[in-house]
């Protein structure tokens, strides 16, 4: 079955959802109706990073009108259990404090009253006394000895160090003949959604049941996390996502807490209770990417070949690890040689716990922090020998003729040419001209620098990466896990009109308009004659522990189980069609709402006809054909296993390239950095839409500025909250954001039938470190902490013996 018909698929369709929404016609969580009988929540918070809570009073609050409840965390832990957390380690946590704040910003209590105001004029009038305690912030110091403990049921703060080993590491040292060492660190930050977390719950005393609406992002393996929680089965856990989502970058996962807490809420006061998160509270206490220090060491032989890394990672989560943290230290596991070719691997991962808001999703999981490292590395090596930092790199890719590559430690590397990617980028991005422009600029005694990065870009995480925390006894204890499983359906109703509805929340990607092409392309059809359905409903539509849109998992999931069932609608379309047109069904086509012979275009029946025949004539079907069209698809790719006894782990299924090039300049006397020019490659196989594509590099470009210059939370000594609003927290405007040069390559992936892979984060994690090359190149000075903030760089400029240089473009 084949036609000659344009397809939609790969052609640059503006997004069917932009319409409505610059209309003004979005349905997101807080625009939809609830019941007269709903109450609204506000939440008291700690302003302490660490205390005992002694007392609190709520008297005042209760006496007041319309105030219908008063929750603290005794009544929570009455009502629920802790959430279930990857570690074997007592770090018990709950929606509210129960005993003891761990952070600035955790919720003590929660006011149910007729309306916000009077909910948030009740939460001034509670009373709470606190005993503080000794903080821990930075995370070296709480993974030293005799650092205040945050869980003292813990008795440490270090809660899991974990080393591998992948090929021969020491013996790699021993023969090299330069080894290098470099300690950077990572800061905590947040990527913003316009959107806040909103939360509409409800308990059903009738069953025992919660009816949530929220506009929650996935992943649903955190759904079984919170109805163990409620102490429900799953079926009685509802959870219902709107159509629209404005922006989430991975943070939305974090509402689950709040989807127990209002649950909780409901049960105590017996009416729906509404939650709307406002801006000081998700700055605060919302979710925020882990901090990390890195300290890697690198083998090299004299002609710049790296032969061994040693990684020792330390990450910081916060007070608490919720699922599915210590997601961002594993995520990259299997890939964490990047796109080089280094057999030999040590990686010591450590996870500490400290006074600081919990940490989570944040778009480039893992990725970013990762990235910082190893290219920070790659430019000292290259510094230190004194070789142009390209040339470094270019030395120790992956040949084009190994894929798919087996990296050290696990990952299956698709496709790529990486080479050739960087010979366009340096081509078709004018790299002779930007030296020419770096030399001209330090003629004139300016600090102009070039950077480089080369990174692989996951998409669809396997969903047993995270059990490579456990020992390969652990994991034998607990069970396999493995694969990422992707559901849609495609239904045709009786008048011919064909809907699809996807286990995808998106929140700003364009599924709406990708998931049409598709399915047009199987049937025939013009992508504006799909419905496409991305509100979710665990009580009604298709989901699995993967269903949520996060770590690219769109493209090479989703949008592969959306061509799985439309091609099952068109096996069985094509087969009606045959038995009219006494035709074989192989020999059907589809084409403009038509079904016809192939070559004998006027031999055709109309697409509603065919489609109508299955609900309207049942007997009429082909022998052994069920009566309806309505096809679900499940896909799990093979490729994704379980970790091996030695540890090695396939983290995802497609690993992009991203190469990076731009030249900066930074000012002398204000130590402000301002982008020249900036060049991003990106092979993400087939692109499905090339002009959602380019969004998405924009969107993570413009937040890979914000986290290489801008973006950090910051606390004092003692643990205080410095940066809650927009003027302490800095977020780049379109005025910070130039236009960065996009260019793409297509390497297509053996490993999903569209051939492509999963794109969108890359420059969350290539252009912080692609930044810092230039900055340190421009100043001859080690930038080893982010963002590069004026007050950091003046500080490396000031110091007494600057680095060598950093060895780009020499």
């Amino acid at each position: 079955m084949t036609d000659t018909k344009t397809l939609n698929v790969g052609q640059p369709l503006e997004r069917t959802e932009d319409l409505r929404l610059l209309r003004g016609r979005g349905r997101y969580a807080d625009d939809l109706p609830v019941s007269p009988r709903t109450l609204n929540a506000a939440i008291l918070r700690s302003p302490h990073a660490h205390a005992e809570i002694e007392t609190i009073d709520i008297t005042e609050a209760m006496s007041m009108p319309g105030v219908a409840a008063v929750i603290t965390g005794e009544d929570v832990a009455q009502h629920s259990d802790p959430f279930l957390v990857a570690l074997r380690q007592p770090l018990h946590q709950w929606p509210l404090a129960v005993g003891r704040v761990r952070y600035v910003g955790e919720p003590v209590a929660v006011v149910i009253a007729d309306d916000r105001y009077l909910a948030e004029d009740a939460v001034d009038a509670l009373q709470v006394s606190y005993k503080p305690l000794p903080s821990v912030i930075d995370p070296e110091e709480a993974a030293s000895d005799g650092a205040p403990l945050v869980h003292e049921e813990a008795g440490t703060n270090l809660v899991s160090v974990r080393d591998f080993t992948y090929g021969d590491p020491d013996a790699a040292f021993a023969e090299a003949d330069h080894t290098f060492k470099l300690t950077t660190q990572f800061p905590r930050h947040s990527y913003m959604p316009m959107e806040n977390f909103v939360v509409v719950a409800e308990y059903k005393i009738e069953d025992e049941s919660y009816d949530v609406l929220s506009n929650f992002q996935g992943p649903y393996s955190t759904h079984p996390v919170m109805s163990r929680a409620l102490r429900v089965p799953g079926s009685r856990l509802r959870l219902r996502t709107p159509r629209d989502s404005g922006g989430s970058f991975g943070i939305k996962l974090a509402v689950f807490p709040y989807i127990v807490l209002m649950s909780v809420a409901s049960k105590i006061t017996g009416r729906p209770v509404r939650w709307v998160e406002d801006r000081y509270e998700h700055l605060t206490a919302a979710n925020s990417c882990p901090n990390r220090v890195t300290t890697l060491e690198a083998a090299v032989t004299k002609d710049g070949v790296i032969t061994a890394l040693r990684f020792d990672q330390l990450e910081d989560y916060g007070a608490f690890l919720r699922a599915p943290m210590p997601g961002p230290l594993y995520r990259m596991q299997g890939a964490i040689t990047g796109a080089y070719a280094i057999d030999n691997v040590a990686i010591t991962n450590k996870i500490v716990v400290s006074n600081k808001m919990p940490a989570g999703l944040v778009r480039g999981f893992g990725g970013p922090q990762l990235y910082f490292a190893l290219e920070r590395m790659t430019n000292h090596i290259a510094g230190e020998l004194g070789m142009d930092h390209l040339d470094l790199i270019r030395k120790n890719l992956i040949p084009a003729g190994s894929f798919p590559y087996k990296a050290a430690a696990g990952s299956l590397l698709d496709s790529g040419d990486y080479q050739k990617a960087i010979e366009i980028t340096t081509g078709e991005g004018r790299l002779e001209d930007l030296i020419k422009r770096r030399d001209a600029a330090r003629a004139q005694g300016k600090l102009y620098g070039i950077g480089y990065a080369a990174i692989v870009e996951p998409g669809m995480s396997n969903m047993g990466y995270l059990s490579t925390l456990l020992t390969a006894e652990a994991r034998e204890k607990s069970g396999p896990k493995n694969g990422a499983i992707s559901m849609a359906t495609v239904n045709v109703e009786p008048m011919g009109t064909v809907s699809i509805t996807a286990d995808c929340m998106p929140q700003g990607q364009g599924h709406e308009t990708i998931l049409a092409q598709i399915v047009s392309d199987q049937l025939g059809l013009a992508p504006e004659d799909i419905t496409v359905n991305v509100e979710h409903d665990t009580q009604k539509d298709q989901w699995s522990i993967a269903a949520g849109t996060y770590s690219c998992r769109f493209t090479p999931g989703t949008a592969v189980a959306a061509q799985m069932a439309a091609a099952q609608v068109r096996d069985k379309l094509a087969k009606i069609a045959a038995k009219n047109l006494n035709t074989p069904a192989e020999n059907i086509e589809f084409t403009d709402g038509k079904i016809h012979a192939a070559g004998n275009p006027d031999n055709a029946i109309s697409f509603g006809r065919v489609a109508g025949t299955a609900h309207w004539a049942p007997a009429e079907l082909p022998d052994g054909m069920e009566a309806g069209i309505r096809e679900t698809a499940s896909w799990t790719p093979p490729e994704l296993e379980a970790p091996s006894p030695g540890d090695h782990i396939n983290t995802s299924l497609t690993y992009g390239f991203v190469f990076d090039m731009c030249g900066v300049e930074v000012d002398p006397v204000t130590a402000m950095v301002r982008i020249d020019r900036y060049v991003t490659m990106h092979d993400a196989g087939k692109l499905l839409n090339p002009l959602i594509a380019e969004g998405q590099v924009l969107g993570s470009f413009a937040q890979g500025i914000g986290t290489a210059l801008h973006e950090e939370f910051l606390y004092d000594d003692d643990g205080n909250f410095l940066t809650g609003t927009f003027a302490d927290y800095l977020i780049p405007t379109v005025a910070e954001v130039p236009r960065p040069e996009i260019l793409h390559m297509a390497s297509p992936s053996p490993f999903t039938p569209l051939g492509a892979k999963g794109m969108a984060e890359g420059c969350c994690m290539s252009t912080p470190v692609c930044i810092a090359n230039a900055v340190s190149d421009a100043l001859g000075v080690n930038v080893a902490q982010l963002p590069m903030s004026p007050k950091r760089l003046h500080a490396l400029i000031d110091e007494d013996e600057p680095p060598r240089p950093s060895g780009a473009g020499q």
